[in-house]
């Protein structure tokens, strides 16, 4: 998945295991407990963390499946603004992301499909239509599924509301 902004191309979703030598693989990120809470319910999850520009360029491009409580945390150092955005660029699961503002209340949910095209100016941006610090990208369907919507709030590192 990469992130566009008004047209111009800023960084990309996921990033998978290194496979010894192999060219295509991905590095190992960082993953941390972290849980969604909304009124009454937790849900818990387990988030690689992109930090870096080269890991947020690179996010969950050729990864086939995604366990259904992994995700992955795209975590910035300034507010992005409500017209940047993410795609699907060579990324090949549905996924829906939520962005986060600075507490890590969830401003905005969208959809977004797989773009398998070789072009990547071809593929549609999913910009938050909020300012955000940060944004988690899940299986399609994993936050209406379990009711998590505009105003809940993912917890992480995992703290204290997450290990009741």
């Amino acid at each position: 998945m990469t992130h566009r902004s008004t047209g111009w191309i800023l960084g990309v979703s996921f990033a998978a295991i290194i496979a010894g030598g192999n060219a295509n693989a991905q590095p190992v990120l960082p993953v941390i407990d972290a849980c969604f809470v909304t009124p009454g319910t937790r849900h818990d999850v387990e988030l690689e963390v992109a930090s870096e520009d080269s890991q947020r360029q690179r996010g969950l491009m050729g990864r086939s499946e995604m366990d259904e409580r992994a995700g992955m945390l795209f975590t910035y150092q300034r507010e992005r603004s409500a017209s940047h955005g993410f795609w699907m660029y060579q990324t090949l699961i549905p996924l829906d992301i939520a962005y986060l503002d600075s507490k890590g209340m969830i401003v905005s949910i969208q959809s977004m499909a797989p773009c398998r095209t070789s072009r990547g100016r071809d593929c549609p941006s999913y910009p938050s239509g909020k300012p955000f610090w940060n944004a988690v990208e899940m299986n399609a369907g994993y936050f209406e599924t379990r009711e998590i919507n505009v105003g809940d709030r993912l917890h992480w590192p995992a703290d204290d509301i997450c290990q009741d």
